[in-house]
């Protein structure tokens, strides 16, 4: 049990994999939520954790919500409203986060699932607050879950490799391109229905994953921005100093010990002393 417990902590947070990174931390959040909703039954107590959850972690509708609760727009997506939710949102994670990893790197992973969980709360909030069909019922409105990432993951994708197959159940071998287009009409038809706002962040998630691997084709990665620039150094343009066995007023041992400093420390850690004596041999 504990060697079980160490590989899985070692796969979720040190490995470096993003996929295993996002799928273990949406599975711990869920679970330790829901056991800490099993005891509040047992003990019969008025909290209910899923509306605490969505008040204080879910995205709400409202713009005038979302400077109390600006930081939503990214704990929503690490939240799911009950277990075939995460279920259904880690299969597809999974399956097609396994084929992003083969072909792409883990900043680009990172980018597309975290951007993509953004683009969709932004087309959540924009879309339910324009479209006037659905102005009227903003209040205490909220979103949770990862489905806008996970959508981004699964079209970024399918727009990559359109005709990589897998195998479904009952279907056979079928283009991942199918699938995707499947996914973005299922969400599209359910922007009649009552998780219209959901629909509409999977749709944000979407377009922000077809875009990014449509821009990455023509050469730019979004990417980039979670590279570190290396930090500049100066270099000082010195003239070559070579070892010599005689020197004027500086010793062969005292030489010897400062090309020793600047070889370990770098020619900018010398004192102003060491400088003098090694520009005096330098003449000689």
């Amino acid at each position: 049990m504990n060697n079980t417990v160490k590989d899985l902590k070692f796969k979720i947070f040190q490995s470096g994999n993003p996929l295993f990174f996002y799928l273990g931390l949406n599975v711990i959040i869920f679970l330790a939520t829901a056991i800490i909703g099993v005891f509040l039954f047992l003990g019969k107590s008025d909290f209910i954790i899923s509306e605490w959850i969505r008040e204080y972690f879910g995205l709400p509708a409202l713009i005038s919500a979302l400077p109390m609760r600006f930081y939503t727009i990214l704990t929503y997506m690490f939240f799911h409203d009950g277990f075939l939710h995460l279920l259904f949102n880690m299969l597809g994670l999974y399956w097609f986060g396994n084929i992003f990893m083969n072909f792409l790197k883990s900043k680009q992973f990172h980018f597309v699932y975290l951007t993509g969980g953004i683009v969709g709360a932004l087309i959540y909030v924009a879309g339910l607050n324009l479209i006037p069909v659905f102005a009227g019922g903003l209040i205490g409105q909220t979103v949770i879950g990862s489905s806008a990432a996970v959508m981004a993951i699964i079209v970024a994708t399918a727009t990559l490799v359109p005709n990589y197959t897998i195998m479904m159940l009952f279907f056979g071998e079928v283009k991942i391109k199918w699938i995707a287009i499947a996914y973005f009409l299922i969400s599209f038809i359910g922007l009649s229905s009552a998780n219209a706002g959901g629909n509409l962040a999977h749709i944000g998630g979407a377009i922000l994953g077809f875009i990014f691997i449509k821009s990455l084709q023509n050469g730019k990665d979004w990417s980039k921005i979670f590279e570190r620039k290396p930090k500049l150094k100066v270099v000082r343009n010195e003239k070559p100093i070579t070892k010599k066995t005689a020197f004027k007023d500086v010793s062969q041992q005292e030489i010897d010990a400062i090309l020793d400093k600047i070889s370990s420390s770098g020619y900018d850690k010398l004192t102003a002393t060491e400088k003098e004596k090694l520009f005096k041999a330098s003449k000689d």
